[in-house]
């Protein structure tokens, strides 16, 4: 028995309008932990397209503008082919199901090659173009979450850690005191570093599609100014990416080595900083993990976390020196979380 098609009024009258056809058929994608409805449809020739309701105008704006702004920098971003009149919905470019993460996902036993360390090469390449080229005269005004990732930003992750993170995995009694003092001295070096760039906020593999051997990317609608340390984090530290440590280390000198091409930067600074960011960065991503996989029951999301856990505990213990955390040291040690 053949299913009937969902359908989607708003987007076929927008397809129609636009396109003067009709979609032919429909299948609603994954969102992962966005509330959007994204939809592939399809045209009388086959050809394919990708739809997005979403109620939410803030997101919708700042997407489509800095999608805009971003093609005119060249960067692969997917082209907006309509949008409605309510802004609620659009029709844009389809890039197709692989992602780097798929990419990597596929590499024979786990080990990364040539060919995978020169896609993240060009996905670093690509990161500082928007950072810096893109970011220098981006519209900040349609960020709509945070106008730059600063203190208030900082204390929110935080928080979102401890009340969607901590609260369901950390078993022991715990000294809200000691873990603010630290989760402050964290907060106070990512402070330190200038915060004038675009941080594209979620640049992580799946973000990052492949079309036709060319990078493409997603999913920027969070950005806002920053520093630069964030994103790099977020690619290296991505958790089931499980990038080798020794990789992320090439990279990360590599990213330096690329940036200073555009602007001057401090190595040893921006090495010593760049540690206080991917801790602030997982912390928040563990946050999600709790929220989405226990609240909104999407559970493929706690399988994120003995990466998580790894990560942290391998940066705390030989990549921050500072013995003025060692209570969150404790935490993650006494953590053990197997799904």
């Amino acid at each position: 028995m053949v299913s009937e098609r969902i359908k989607y009024p708003q987007l076929e009258k927008l397809f129609k309008k636009h396109f003067g056809e009709n979609i032919t058929n429909t299948n609603p994608l994954s969102s992962h932990g966005s509330d959007r409805q994204i939809i592939r449809i399809w045209n009388g020739t086959g050809k394919t397209f990708i739809g997005i309701i979403n109620e939410n105008l803030g997101e919708n704006k700042a997407f489509l503008n800095f999608s805009l702004h971003f093609r005119k920098y060249g960067l692969n971003v997917p082209e907006i082919y309509c949008i409605s009149d309510d802004n609620k919905s659009y029709i844009m470019e389809d890039l197709g199901d692989t992602t780097l993460f798929n990419k990597i996902n596929a590499r024979p036993g786990g080990s990364f090659r040539e060919t995978e360390i020169d896609l993240y090469k060009s996905a670093i390449n690509e990161l500082l173009k928007f950072q810096i080229e893109a970011g220098n005269t981006l519209d900040y005004s349609y960020c709509y979450q945070y106008p730059e990732f600063g203190k208030e930003n900082i204390e929110q992750d935080l928080k979102y850690f401890k009340q969607r993170f901590l609260i369901n995995f950390y078993k022991s009694t715990l000294d809200e005191n000691r873990l603010n003092t630290e989760l402050d001295i964290i907060k106070g070096y990512a402070l330190e570093v200038p915060r004038i760039y675009f941080l594209y906020r979620d640049f992580q593999s799946r973000n990052i599609m492949l079309k036709n051997d060319e990078l493409y990317f997603i999913d920027y609608q969070s950005g806002r100014k920053g520093a630069l340390q964030y994103d790099l984090a977020s690619l290296l530290y991505d958790a089931k990416a499980n990038i080798p440590q020794t990789i992320r280390e090439l990279l990360t000198e590599y990213y330096i080595v690329q940036a200073k091409k555009y602007i001057r930067i401090d190595e040893e600074e921006f090495r010593n900083h760049f540690w206080y960011f991917a801790l602030i960065r997982i912390l928040q991503a563990m946050g999600a993990y709790g929220y989405l996989g226990i609240v909104k029951g999407k559970t493929n999301f706690l399988e994120s976390i003995p990466f998580a856990l790894k990560n942290i505990n391998f940066i705390l213990e030989n990549k921050i020196n500072d013995k003025k955390l060692s209570y969150i040291k404790k935490i993650f040690q006494e953590i053990n979380y197997d799904t």
